[in-house]
């Protein structure tokens, strides 16, 4: 029969957990960064009363209109800096990792 591990005792950590531990999501603040850069929008958006109005006007467009249609213009700039930081912090990421298993395995960088 098969002994089952007391809560007090944790199982050994497998090769299989380890590379799960080493692939989660960390939160940086060059991560925030991006959560905020995609978030803005969103939220400029959903808050209607802040752009509910006709004036001022721009070039004849009610205020309700311009603005919107300036933060598709923002939000597309927005959205292409969220993607450059994050390929930054990945690629980040995977040199530290590569570093990492270098000296675990005893080689020099």
């Amino acid at each position: 029969m098969s002994e089952v591990p007391k809560a007090s005792q944790a199982p050994e950590p497998t090769e299989a957990t380890q590379a799960t531990d080493r692939q989660r999501p960390v939160v940086t603040p060059l991560r925030v960064v991006v959560a905020l850069c995609l978030i803005a929008p969103f939220v400029a958006m959903l808050w209607v009363s802040s752009y509910a109005r006709v004036e001022p006007k721009f070039a004849g467009m009610p205020f309700f209109y311009w603005y919107q249609m300036l933060w598709v213009v923002v939000s597309t700039g927005l959205t292409m800096v969220a993607y450059r930081l994050f390929q930054r912090d990945q690629r980040a990421r995977a040199k530290s990792a590569r570093a990492a298993s270098a000296r675990k395995e005893g080689g020099d960088l």
